[in-house]
């Protein structure tokens, strides 16, 4: 029996120059080599928008993770490439918008779980509730999966957000 290493979820956080044609490349590499990527973000991060961050959200063995960092350390213009799965502690979150319609039994279902979940009510009308949700990928997943039985029409999520604790920086 052979011992084959095991896929890990990994996040992955790229600093680049906030110009065209950069999200391209790196979502090239990826896809070019077969990659998957599960939940991409991308900002700028200084105040002149000089540069950006691009955050993936990728499943691999230790092997394909050691190969994707390196070949992303490679691309022009990349100025620095982390793995916050690796690098120690960090923290994740995500934001998800989810619409829910229902009659009046559902819609006060849906107010109970959203106040269990902490989420945000941010917009009402007489037939329909958004809420605001964020929280760990988990967390949001399990969310919208309650929503599902109580009238869940619309969901959108922005994708991981991650930064290193403590004074470590990317």
């Amino acid at each position: 029996m052979t011992n084959t290493p095991q896929k890990a979820r990994h996040t992955i956080s790229i600093i680049v120059d906030n110009e065209a044609g950069v999200l391209a490349r790196v979502i090239g590499l990826f896809s070019g080599r077969g990659y998957n990527i599960e939940h991409l973000t991308v900002a700028p991060v200084d105040t002149v928008g000089n540069e950006s961050r691009i955050t993936v959200v990728t499943i691999g063995t230790p092997k394909i993770i050691e190969q994707i960092k390196a070949q992303l350390d490679r691309l022009v213009p990349i100025h620095r490439v982390g793995d916050l799965t690796d690098d120690g502690p960090s923290v994740e979150r995500e934001l998800a918008l989810v619409k829910v319609c229902g009659d009046k039994e559902q819609r006060l279902e849906a107010l109970r779980v959203a106040e269990a979940f902490r989420a945000k009510r941010v917009d009402s009308t007489a037939t329909s509730f958004v809420f605001e949700v964020t929280g760990k990928t988990e967390k949001i997943k399990a969310f919208i999966e309650l929503m599902e039985g109580l009238g869940l029409v619309e969901a959108v999520r922005t994708g991981v957000a991650a930064l290193h604790r403590g004074k470590k920086i990317l």
